[in-house]
């Protein structure tokens, strides 16, 4: 295969993965009903006059399915803390015990995992589109190329097939998201 050809489809197949790789950092951020240090993952704590993250400045755990725990290692900490959660929107009341944060995380009402499933739904859309864009770049570039007509042509195939994968694996990604979410 020519080289060119080569690193046309390699630079389609790194921007599928990285579309992939989006998707999933973003289904990460829609909770499924279990806690997870991930949910916190956004909130940006005031760390000496600067936005840090929440996991840079205390601990945050999950003792069981319904709660997260947040031990700062600072003592001073825990207000400044509390206040970011709230702040974060994120939809967490959070308690302060004098030691820790407890957050209570409320078991998802039906509305709310019909509302996350449409939001996946649209995560992966979003992942597809990038996929798609990453195919067009690739057939422009195939076309641009200086190179055989049957090379060209076979690089098409390439493309189309790699798309194929990638959208099918953001489709399975999305099953695997939509049950976890809809499970009760």
């Amino acid at each position: 295969m020519n080289e060119e050809i080569e690193f046309i489809l390699d630079t389609a197949k790194e921007a599928m993965e990285a579309a992939v790789k989006h998707l999933e950092k973003e289904f990460v951020n829609i909770r499924a009903g279990k806690a997870s240090p991930a949910m916190l993952g956004s909130v940006m704590v005031e760390y000496y006059g600067s936005q840090t993250p929440l996991n840079q400045v205390a601990n945050v755990n999950t003792p069981d399915g319904r709660t997260i725990s947040v031990q700062p290692w600072e003592k001073s900490m825990l207000q400044e803390i509390e206040r970011a959660i709230m702040l974060a929107n994120i939809g967490f009341n959070p308690m302060n015990n004098g030691e820790m944060i407890i957050i209570n995380v409320p078991p998802l009402t039906e509305e709310r995992r019909k509302t996350l499933a449409k939001q996946a739904k649209s995560e992966a859309e979003d992942a597809k589109v990038g996929v798609r864009n990453a195919r067009k770049e690739a057939m422009n570039e195939i076309k641009k190329a200086d190179v055989s007509e049957d090379l060209q042509s076979n690089a098409e195939i390439d493309v189309q097939e790699l798309t194929d994968k990638y959208v099918k694996r953001i489709d399975d990604i999305l099953d695997v998201k939509e049950k976890e979410i809809m499970t009760v």
